[in-house]
């Protein structure tokens, strides 16, 4: 059957799932859905990113089963193409009752079945997996003012790995900003420009492991010999190795031959050398050699930009109000932006509603630490409204009760007066007005409570509750 027929086939299952869903989970998860081929008996389709096709066969996974089956018959085999990647496709199988699973030769990782098990098991450059998440790359690590200086260092070593000039590269930063995406990054593309190179990502944690098998085993030097033919090592999280005396012995003669054969050491940490505790100075000296490179947690600009960067790749729809609002208010690590940008799909289609500020601010509430930071728009509104026993809900109405807008005038009052928003975002906050509105109501405010003590009163009882928090 020609593409065309494919084509008008779908559309008939597309109707089917129409009326099985509302609007906002049609228009999200099935008008991306592309037809690319229907070739013996299977129908391929293009889907925006692996995140899409997770989320799409784990809720919707048997009404496209009812819906295939219905129009195209017994025995067709559904193939999901990533429309970013058209090299990688991603099977599932026709089965009503269980969720669709992904076929185990198509894995993003670096793994084949004629490589070896083990990297200790992998004598030439042909059978060594390097063990790199190639979901790391240049191309999705976003730049910015806190990491422009290692991504720019990393870029160089994998376009010229044979020059010594940043021998080692040492990374550290809190956990979540990055090191392990940088690091498998420079991996991927050395071997992707230098395809000879004996590439080995490995964590320390692992590296320990195998040394203390290689002992127990009596193969001590087969472990060193194997780490001593390796072009580009790359040891995630170093401050693993504190006061393991053995480990670390083993490795600074490992760290000795490669560097003075001209190798190039990648490390990462939690912390820089002069705060790593249990760790030997011999070491420590080592790990200065070449270049110290902090990652530093993302700025806001950095943030707006990776989250855009997330949904673009996902091939989700997602306010920009939404957006800036994450991106000031999540500032821990990036795999926290990420998480909450997962949280708001999920909870879309679960509540099924739209994304927007209101649902971004109470995912936000639930997932990220309010102590000890400074009073939001979400906190104010919490207060005034319970004050004055408003529902919530009711001040992004249009509403003109008396009562709704007081609240709602307040609420402005106070977040010009705690926060550093402008009236423009203030009002975008609290119902969606502009900043006209906002300086309206601010005035009104300041107007009564100097000539309303009963309401001044009021107003001062709820700063003092923000306050008090």
């Amino acid at each position: 059957m020609e593409g065309r027929g494919a084509q008008t086939l779908w559309e008939s299952c597309l109707q089917i799932i129409r009326n099985n869903v509302d609007k906002k989970q049609y228009e999200t998860w099935f008008e991306p859905i592309q037809i690319l081929s229907f070739e013996k008996q299977t129908l391929t389709f293009g889907l925006p990113s692996q995140y899409f096709y997770e989320f799409l066969s784990e809720h919707f996974g048997k009404l496209i089963y009812l819906a295939v089956k219905r129009v195209f018959g017994e025995g067709i085999q559904l193939k999901y193409s990533l429309l970013i990647d058209q090299g990688h496709h991603l099977t599932m199988n026709i089965e009503p009752t269980a969720r669709p699973v992904l076929s185990t030769r198509n894995r993003n990782h670096s793994q084949a079945t004629d490589k070896a098990s083990s990297p200790l098991q992998a004598p030439t450059p042909q059978d060594l997996d390097p063990q790199l998440n190639l979901n790391y790359s240049f191309d999705n690590f976003i730049e910015g003012i806190s990491n422009k200086l290692p991504r720019s260092v990393g870029q160089a070593i994998a376009e010229h790995p044979k020059q010594s000039t940043f021998n080692p590269l040492f990374i550290y930063g809190a956990s979540g900003v990055g090191k392990t995406h940088l690091v498998n990054a420079i991996g991927a593309k050395i071997k992707e420009l230098h395809p000879s190179k004996r590439v080995l990502y490995v964590s320390a944690h692992l590296f320990q492991v195998q040394y203390t098998d290689s002992v127990r085993k009596n193969t001590t030097n087969d472990f060193i010999n194997f780490y001593q033919t390796i072009d580009v090592l790359i040891i995630d999280d170093v401050q693993e190795f504190a006061s393991l005396t053995k480990t670390q012995n083993t490795f600074f003669h490992i760290f000795n031959h490669l560097h003075q054969n001209g190798k190039q050491l990648i490390l990462t940490s939690d912390r820089p050398p002069t705060a790593l505790q249990g760790m030997e100075e011999r070491l420590l000296t080592r790990f200065k050699w070449g270049l110290l490179a902090e990652l530093e947690k993302p700025n806001e600009q950095l943030r707006h930009d990776i989250l855009e960067s997330k949904i673009r790749r996902d091939g989700l729809n997602i306010p920009e109000e939404v957006i800036n609002y994450v991106a000031e208010n999540v500032n821990d690590s990036v795999r926290e932006l990420e998480g909450i940008v997962n949280s708001l799909m999920a909870y879309s289609v679960v509540w099924n509603r739209d994304i927007d500020l209101s649902l971004a601010e109470q995912i936000l509430k639930r997932a990220v630490k309010t102590e000890n930071k400074p009073v939001t728009v979400d906190l104010i509104l919490n207060k005034v409204c319970n004050y004055f026993n408003v529902k919530q809900d009711d001040i992004f109405t249009k509403s003109r009760k008396q009562a709704i807008v007081q609240v709602r005038q307040i609420a402005m009052y106070l977040a010009q007066k705690y926060t550093n928003l402008s009236s423009a975002r203030i009002g975008a906050l609290i119902g969606k007005r502009n900043h006209a509105t906002v300086l309206h109501s601010c005035n009104i405010v300041e107007d009564r409570i100097h000539v309303d003590k009963t309401f001044k009163a009021k107003v001062d009882e709820i700063e003092s509750s923000l306050k008090k928090r």
